[in-house]
């Protein structure tokens, strides 16, 4: 959800309301759309589901409206709760009033499976009824915790939306449960790992959805309580204290949401050892171990890097060493690129930088937008950046998407994400708007200073780089328009009150605004294609270059390259020249664009050879289309790639 630092002191920006801004055309309504019409009910059919999922069947056990075991992942109730948001915004957003009444059922359900401390994660309380042995707080990985923290901020988002206390209530109930547990385990020194600790971000906005400061007081003693864990581990962030954190480590989707937490808390407390802690470890990440998509968590397992050859732990779903980013193998679960979209957006708040919202940009358009397909019915877990024909090898998840995953933890925080996308097109501080996504829309604004006004984008961004501005309905008082020019736009202009001026790239650039009634100003980034290479330590990209345009990567796959044996055959020359095509995928027109690469000529037997010899005079070249990362594996199993052989010279 969404972070309301409205009312932070150690903010420097805040979102405008989720109902003051719509798209109006463009991918991210796509998206939208699909999400609504689509995904949200496919995944209330998942869940519904006691033969697929069992989760809403969890709650009716808990509350003792239906027989049975409990059954499904230990974190199904925090993927429930993920999946309520996303109910929520399309609802609310779509008018969808028989939705809204499915969502108080479910509180009434939630309500009703409560225990009357507060305590409510389905797998104990059926457990403890059953006496199967298990109970609460027994394993750190059972994810009572996180599965409450969904609770918090879902239950916040619900109440913003709607109105209705129904939800926050259940959520203050088990936030009290929570509050004595962490102060019994300050009393005692007897410290347990939260896992994947989403609960920082729920407490913190409970303080500020309710105003009770005693909900931000738990939530710093719980991220303080982590320096107390005994034989903490990198896997879980908690065996440095968290002031020495210098560099990203351990299980992915952790981290994020831990780094998250933290920028909530330092915005409500200020303490500047955070703010340390939070910028370093963000320029570790970007700097050193980030695929070019904004993908994050290169490995399934792997080593701590803060450990060593003869003494280390092993980490899932780990970051792994500096510059450790394989390809085919590439594991980037998606939940921990959507983790880095709420952290980059958090640093955002914190300090309004381009450098966090090109990352959410390219975290948001790329790798989890790859990761639901254009249908919106299916859905990755790891997110590689290679497939391959065939392997010699099983990977944990498979090489292509599918409508239900055993982890089904994706798929719902997919869906809240990029119903979400319009709270982040905008943010705003006490005179003026910072722009964020750009897209085709239409926001509404009331600024602390006064002014209030209507600006609208028409764009066709990402896949062209010229934005107008336009403002109505203003009350004539001026204010600022901070305009992003991202890191990536080698040249950039703005023209506005008949004036042409060049904007210096990689910064917020701040426009005047001091007749609005009728202002209106157009932006242009160059969009070129650009071949990207990668540090000289990542060494499967070594000698590759990814082609990007604008704030997307793209990508070849099998059907767009169809005079190639193998994609592995092809070479990209230093000279190609691409050439914009639509390309239609799953009935939608995409931009792609077509090139001619080189294609090596060589047989099955020599394909399989683990060496061969380079014949260059076997060369030819060969018609290729590239497509937008986020839209492959939507045309059937074949090949893809990211990174493409340099071939110095062309033929």
């Amino acid at each position: 959800m969404i972070a309301d630092t409205s009312r932070s002191p150690y903010a420097r920006a805040y979102a405008i309301p989720y109902n003051d801004v719509d798209w109006t055309s463009g991918l991210y309504k796509e998206r939208f759309d699909t999400v609504a019409q689509v995904t949200v009910p496919h995944l209330q059919r998942m869940f519904e589901s006691a033969d697929i999922s069992h989760v809403v069947e969890n709650f009716r056990i808990a509350a003792g409206e239906a027989e049975g075991r409990f059954r499904g992942t230990v974190f199904g109730d925090g993927d429930f709760y993920k999946w309520f948001e996303s109910a929520v915004y399309t609802a609310v957003k779509t008018g969808n009033q028989k939705l809204l009444d499915q969502l108080e059922e479910y509180i009434a359900l939630f309500g009703r499976a409560q225990l009357e401390d507060g305590y409510l994660s389905t797998k104990q309380i059926i457990g403890e009824r059953l006496g199967t042995g298990v109970q609460r707080q027994g394993d750190i990985n059972d994810f009572e915790v996180y599965n409450m923290g969904h609770m918090f901020t879902s239950a916040c988002l619900y109440y913003r939306l709607t109105g209705r206390d129904s939800f926050l209530k259940v959520a203050e109930r088990a936030a009290g449960y929570l509050k004595d547990l962490y102060e019994e385990a300050a009393r005692t020194g007897e410290v347990k790992t939260a896992v994947c600790p989403s609960h920082y971000m729920g407490l913190v906005e409970l303080y500020r959805t309710t105003g009770k400061k005693d909900y931000l007081d738990l939530a710093q003693l719980s991220v303080e309580l982590r320096d107390s864990v005994e034989n903490g581990l990198d896997d879980n962030q908690d065996r440095l204290p968290l002031k020495q954190h210098r560099k990203i480590v351990g299980h992915a989707v952790r981290a994020n949401y831990l780094y998250a937490g933290v920028t909530d808390l330092y915005m409500e407390r200020g303490d500047e050892e955070y703010r340390t802690v939070l910028e370093s470890v963000w320029n570790h990440l970007v700097n050193q171990k980030m695929y070019i998509t904004g993908g994050c968590g290169a490995l399934y397992n792997g080593a701590s890097p803060y450990g060593n050859f003869f003494h280390h732990q092993l980490v899932h779903q780990a970051y792994g060493y500096e510059y450790q980013l394989p390809n085919v193998t590439a594991y980037n679960e998606t939940c921990a690129s959507l983790g880095g979209v709420f952290w980059a957006w958090r640093m955002f708040l914190m300090n309004p930088s381009v450098q966090y919202m090109d990352m959410l940009e390219r975290m948001m358009l790329n790798v989890n937008m790859a990761g639901v397909s254009l249908d919106g019915r299916r859905f990755f877990y790891e997110n590689m950046l290679q497939r391959a024909k065939k392997l010699s090898y099983e990977l944990v998840w498979g090489q292509t998407r599918t409508e239900y995953i055993m982890s089904y933890c994706c798929p719902p925080n997919l869906a809240r994400t990029l119903a979400q996308t319009a709270e982040y097109a905008y943010a705003v501080d006490d005179e003026g708007v910072y722009t964020g996504l750009y897209g085709a829309n239409t926001a509404r604004f009331t600024l602390k200073n006064g002014a209030a006004f209507t600006l609208e984008q028409k764009t066709e961004y990402p896949f062209d780089g010229r934005i107008t501005f336009s403002v109505s309905g203003s009350n004539g008082k001026p204010f600022k328009l901070y305009v992003r020019v991202p890191a990536w736009a080698e040249e950039a202009e703005i023209t506005a009150c008949g004036e042409r001026v060049k904007l210096g790239c990689g910064a917020y650039h701040a426009i005047e605004v001091k007749d609005p009634e009728g202002f209106s100003c157009v932006m242009d980034l160059h969009m070129q294609p650009r071949l990207t290479v990668g540090h000289g330590l990542i060494e499967e990209d070594r000698n590759q270059a990814a082609v990007e345009i604008g704030p997307l990567v793209y990508c070849v796959e099998t059907p767009d390259a169809p005079d190639a044996a193998s994609l592995h055959d092809l070479l990209l020359p230093l000279d190609a020249v691409f050439t914009p095509a639509e390309v239609e995928i799953e009935g939608r027109s995409i931009r792609g664009y077509e090139t001619e690469l080189l294609c090596q000529q060589m047989d099955e037997k020599q394909r399989e050879c683990l060496y061969r010899t380079l014949k260059p005079a076997a060369l030819k070249k060969t018609k290729v289309r590239l497509i937008p990362y986020y839209a492959w594996d939507n045309r059937g199993m074949g090949e893809m790639l990211v990174w493409l052989p340099l071939a110095w010279r062309g033929l």
